[in-house]
């Protein structure tokens, strides 16, 4: 197996206990361990660039991960099929392909052995050049903003890194991102605007349905957002199944509205979490692509990480696909 391995020691998991694993079960393998965008990128241009690997695996959360591809994609380097060790916070493709811990995944790729590894293909957003599994703007967005800056208050150690999983985003939300929303202007407006061919929606059963004079150009919504975004995975984190339907139908968005109030969405904060549907002020589109346009400036983000702010912003199907390893066939393969 022609393998390289790159770990994030910025990521929350990350460590350097992962490169005794590597060297110990594939003592072969490319492995470096980065701290910043720029020790990747000088990696990539230094060892891969000339001579890609088989199979890529990244030890890091799901930034570590939208930040490689999009530095691959930079560089002209085609997408080797990829592994996602779980070493961040959300960890959203690390469980959506099963991923177990970082040790455990490397010890059961090595019980693989020569058989093939088992792959699952994803499709990507593109937004302004740059990839991810999912962006959007709205409470997602500014959660992790709040999420941050309140990590930022605790000194390095312990504390901080209890606070720095679920339970940081949960006081987060409720002290930062719900107060501001009930004690402030509400959510912002956005007309959405389809980008491709007819877009679908989905009814009140789950059922695939066109949308009625929705082809190229047509809007398909106006009106409040609280969350207004775009996925091709499922997850968008701690097992939050934000997008249920982004793999319903093969080259097609997951783009979702949803328009309640902060005290509602609290309100069904389970439902929300579960993927539940229908879910009343929740608007699903299945699309090739589409514009959002928005009534003030709103905050962005590409699979967690936040990209600045935004009156308008364009979300399309990226063309090319992206494997990942089959964590759960893996396991099964080994059992």
């Amino acid at each position: 197996m022609k393998l390289a391995v790159l770990v994030n020691l910025r990521a929350r998991r990350g460590s350097e206990r992962i490169a005794d694993v590597v060297h110990r079960l594939f003592p072969r393998a490319r492995l470096v361990l980065t701290r910043s965008l720029e020790e990747m990128r000088t990696w990539i241009a230094q060892h891969l660039r000339q001579d890609p690997p088989g199979l890529l695996l990244a030890g890091g959360g799901d930034g570590t991960i939208t930040g490689l591809l999009n530095e691959l994609k930079e560089q002209g380097i085609q997408m080797p099929p990829l592994g996602v060790l779980p070493m961040g916070t959300g960890n959203a493709w690390a469980r959506v392909t099963g991923a177990p811990a970082a040790p455990a995944a490397l010890a059961q790729l090595a019980a693989l052995g020569e058989r093939p590894v088992p792959l699952r293909t994803f499709r990507l957003v593109e937004v302004e050049g740059r990839v991810a599994p999912f962006a959007g703007t709205g409470w997602d967005a500014e959660l992790v903003q709040d999420f941050k800056q309140r990590l930022d208050g605790f000194p390095a150690g312990a504390v901080r890194e209890a606070h720095a999983g679920l339970r940081g985003y949960l006081a987060a939300t409720l002290t930062r991102t719900v107060p501001r929303h009930m004690f402030g202007e509400g959510s912002p407006n956005v007309s959405v605007y389809n980008l491709g061919s007819e877009a679908l929606t989905v009814d009140g059963q789950g059922s695939l349905r066109p949308v009625a004079h929705g082809g190229e150009g047509a809007l398909l919504y106006r009106g409040p957002a609280g969350v207004a975004g775009a996925a091709t995975t499922q997850e968008w984190g701690f097992g939050f199944r934000a997008y249920p339907f982004a793999e319903a139908v093969p080259g097609r968005l997951s783009v979702r509205v949803y328009a309640a109030s902060v005290l509602e969405a609290t309100r069904n904060a389970v439902r929300l979490w579960r993927g539940a549907h229908p879910l009343p002020h929740m608007h699903d589109f299945l699309v090739q692509g589409v514009r959002m346009d928005f009534d003030r400036e709103v905050p962005l983000q590409l699979a967690g990480d936040l990209a600045g702010m935004r009156r308008s912003v364009e979300l399309r199907l990226h063309p090319e696909r992206v494997h990942l390893v089959d964590w759960r066939r893996v396991a099964q393969l080994v059992a």
